[in-house]
């Protein structure tokens, strides 16, 4: 037995600062799963299911998730929040056992505190959010939530139609390090489905 698995536990029982353990994902047979939860969710909304190049990203990604998010990124309407809201959480909570907790931007402005409270978060059209302000504090809060992502093993879903580029733009180079770190990164581009 290696002598720092003792002091790692160790530090544990002092509350000293350890590795945070990643939320793993692992779904046997998750290309099939993703198909029939896509069905299963766009059915309810009278619609038919095409199955897109990056399902097959999506499908590896809840195989195995290496303890990674995902972001998925690109052009509006094919699908990003949809997969993250519905589909991927329907499947991470039966085969899994993992709530995610979903918020769009306008509501992680209104109260930061609450998303960085939990665990596994899923964050709906990232960059379009602006300076949360509460009680005159102000806070920048994406690259918050990443730090506590890194830090205390947290799982982050995230969905925006900015790409690196505009990443670094809007957040800058640190939280794009740790976006990089964190998530597992595919990206979503062709004709919307709304039109």
């Amino acid at each position: 037995m290696n002598e720092f698995a003792e002091i790692y536990e160790s530090m544990k029982m002092h509350g000293l600062k350890v590795p945070a353990n990643k939320v793993q994902i692992n779904v046997p047979n998750a290309k099939k799963v993703l198909e029939n939860a896509l069905n299963y969710f766009l059915n309810l909304e009278g619609k038919e299911m095409k199955w897109l190049p990056q399902y097959d990203s999506v499908a590896e990604w809840l195989e195995d998730n290496k303890g990674r998010g995902l972001l998925l990124y690109g052009s509006c309407g094919l699908g990003k929040t949809f997969l993250t809201r519905y589909v991927i959480t329907a499947i991470l909570l039966k085969y899994c056992n993992k709530v995610i907790h979903s918020f769009d931007m306008v509501e992680v402005n209104k109260d930061p505190d609450k998303v960085l409270n939990k665990h596994i978060i899923s964050l709906d059209d990232v960059g379009t959010e602006d300076i949360s302000i509460k009680y005159g504090e102000r806070r920048s809060i994406v690259p918050e939530i990443l730090d506590a992502t890194e830090k205390y093993g947290k799982l982050i879903l995230i969905t925006s139609n900015l790409g690196g580029e505009d990443l670094i733009k809007k957040y800058g180079n640190r939280t794009m390090d740790r976006i990089l770190a964190v998530t597992k990164r595919i990206e979503f581009n062709g004709k919307s489905f709304r039109e």
